[in-house]
């Protein structure tokens, strides 16, 4: 039975190429276009390069058509009605994908082709391709984008050869999940165009894929080390002065982010547009130095010494009075919202001359010689005293003042980085 169903296939594809051609078009009329239908399968999305802006596919490509001759009655060869022959044999429509961006020659596939006995023919082929993609970045790692791969005939018309997309959209059915991109959907449109070098139309049918990106690897990798760092650089006012490392820290907090800023510039074409990461990252540096700079001058006035002037007035009642109280800068031995009451300077009190006579040579209580050598040492240290104590004075209070700006802003640029990191992170929801 299997042998007698060999020799009829045989006798078969004798009959249908004994005066058979691939080169023309298989139509009865000359003036009746072909009609061709496409169906795409999305099997597995190879690489997507950003940089390049290219998009590599691996898909399934199904091309059906009728052949008007190669047909034939089913009684006359037992019952046979479809036969597989190598597609070499017979005319294929020469549909290539348009916005190719591979230099290689497109190559043909050496899969069969199904022959039905009502001349239908039906061509299922695999395919590796890479297309040009615009891509968008500019909310990079929450990015989707939208990458079309355009199919037509090169050289036929429309009134030579017609595509038509089978369905609405391409088959995944037999998608493989990509572990960085999640597919939206493929959908199908035809489109009938007229260039510029010929009159005639010419219909295509654009698959578009729909992309967005799982942001979960990015936002570990690379937003979270940058969102920890961020809120680690307003910590640099709320160290002591004395410790000597708040320049430091800034300093060591920018080198981190400049490293961060280099590999995501690696990762990313080189556009108009600035990815969203990218300009969190700007926002951070330039936060951080702005911090770094206010340090500076923050320890300037914490290491002023005796020579300084005094504080200003409205520095005094504003910063170190209001704004002290609100933020809970307090000294020693005080409660938040409580100033520092104000010293007063001890006034140098002259020795009592009622007092009985003092010891030395001279017997006599009044003696001038002893009253005027006392009072010149004892101005002497009282004045010497009271000069130290206003410079000393004047030095606390700049420090006071250097820690209340310390407070005020940490609370400002903790505020600011816990708002921009926040905002970032809520696109990822």
């Amino acid at each position: 039975c299997f042998g007698a169903e060999g020799r009829l296939a045989h006798k078969l594809f004798r009959d249908l190429f004994a005066n058979y051609t691939s080169a023309l078009r298989p139509v009865a009329d000359t003036d009746q276009a072909l009609n061709v239908t496409l169906e795409v399968t999305l099997s597995q999305i190879i690489d997507m390069d950003e940089r390049n802006q290219v998009l590599t596919l691996y898909l399934w490509i199904r091309q059906e058509w009728t052949d008007a001759y190669l047909r034939w009655d089913p009684d006359a060869y037992g019952g046979l009605d479809a036969i597989r022959i190598p597609s070499s044999l017979v005319w294929r429509p020469d549909i290539i994908l348009y916005n190719k961006a591979d230099a290689q020659a497109p190559a043909s596939a050496s899969t069969n082709v199904v022959l039905r006995h009502d001349g239908a023919v039906r061509w299922d082929a695999p395919a590796i391709t890479r297309s040009s993609c615009r891509v968008d970045v500019s909310a990079f790692p929450f990015d989707a984008q939208r990458c079309g791969l355009t199919f037509g005939s090169w050289t036929h018309s429309g009134h030579q050869l017609d595509v038509q997309p089978r369905g609405a959209a391409a088959s995944l059915a037999d998608f493989v999940e990509n572990v960085e991109w999640r597919v939206l959907g493929m959908p199908a449109r035809r489109r009938v165009l007229t260039y510029g070098c010929c009159s005639e139309p010419y219909p295509d049918v654009t698959f578009t894929l729909l992309l967005r990106r799982r942001a979960a690897a990015y936002v570990c990798n690379l937003l979270l080390p940058c969102v920890l760092i961020s809120l680690l650089a307003p910590l640099a006012f709320h160290l002591p002065a004395d410790s000597g490392e708040k320049v430091s820290l800034g300093v060591t907090v920018l080198l981190a982010l400049t490293v961060f800023q280099l590999l995501l510039a690696e990762s990313m074409p080189p556009a108009e547009s600035v990815p969203l990461i990218g300009k969190y990252y700007m926002a951070t540096m330039t936060m951080v130095t702005v911090s770094t700079a206010l340090t500076i001058l923050i320890m300037n006035l914490h290491y002023c010494g005796p020579s300084a002037r005094p504080v200003p007035a409205w520095a005094r009642a504003l910063l170190m009075g209001r704004l002290a109280r609100g933020l809970c800068v307090q000294e020693r031995g005080e409660s938040c919202g409580q100033s520092r009451p104000p010293e007063s300077s001890p006034s140098p009190q002259p020795p009592d001359r009622e007092a009985g006579p003092p010891a030395g040579p001279c017997r006599e209580p009044r003696c001038l010689c002893h009253q005027e050598a006392l009072l010149r040492h004892v101005a002497t240290i009282t004045n010497t005293f009271h000069r130290h104590r206003a410079a000393q004075r004047c030095h606390e209070d700049w420090k006071r003042l250097a820690r209340v700006m310390d407070r005020f802003f940490l609370g400002i640029f903790f505020s600011m980085a816990l708002v921009m990191s926040l905002l970032v992170l809520v696109q990822a929801l």
